[in-house]
């Protein structure tokens, strides 16, 4: 089985972005030893099962909080074969740190421009090849809210457990 564990800052719509993939068959329940929960969900994409983590929201390898302390101990105990780094679009620039951190635990890492709908709204332009090419990571655009991307989600987690041997 797969593991995948959704990461990044609350408010990026990590949850929504989950229960899309996931849709039924969670469990929610506290990491050992603290009031944070985890909420847990399998699914099967193709011929493959993966598990997926909600973890809890976190800013930064340097744990302030306790729900950056159980993310931080997610991606270095429980090694998930995949990373997703859920953003929110608009702020790429300040969220950026984070997944070069994320790259440097040598996981597979995705990132994840979600909210992509309020980022275009703005104005903004993300030239997502580009991205891809320069962090050598998947770059993937959603609306977690609207359901807008997780198939293209789906589809690259899948690629990623074939190309590497999870």
């Amino acid at each position: 089985m797969t593991k995948v564990a959704l990461v990044g800052s609350p408010n990026v719509g990590k949850s929504s972005l989950f229960n899309q993939l996931t849709k039924l068959y969670v469990s929610v329940s506290n990491y050992p030893g603290t009031t944070v929960s985890i909420t847990r969900g399998k699914i099967t994409i193709k011929d493959k099962i993966f598990e997926i983590m909600d973890t809890p929201g976190m800013y930064s390898f340097l744990p302030v909080t306790d729900e950056e302390k159980v993310s931080r101990k997610i991606i270095f105990e429980e090694s998930p074969d995949i990373i997703v780094h859920v953003i929110d679009a608009k702020n790429l620039e300040r969220m950026l740190p984070l997944t070069l951190q994320l790259m440097e635990t040598k996981l597979n890492v995705i990132l994840n421009l979600n909210i992509i709908d309020e980022a275009e709204k703005i104005g903004m332009i993300i030239n997502t090849d580009l991205l891809e090419k320069e962090l050598h990571i998947p770059v993937i655009q959603t609306v977690s809210t609207k359901g807008i991307g997780v198939l293209t989600l789906k589809d690259k987690l899948y690629e990623l457990t074939t190309h590497h041997h999870a």
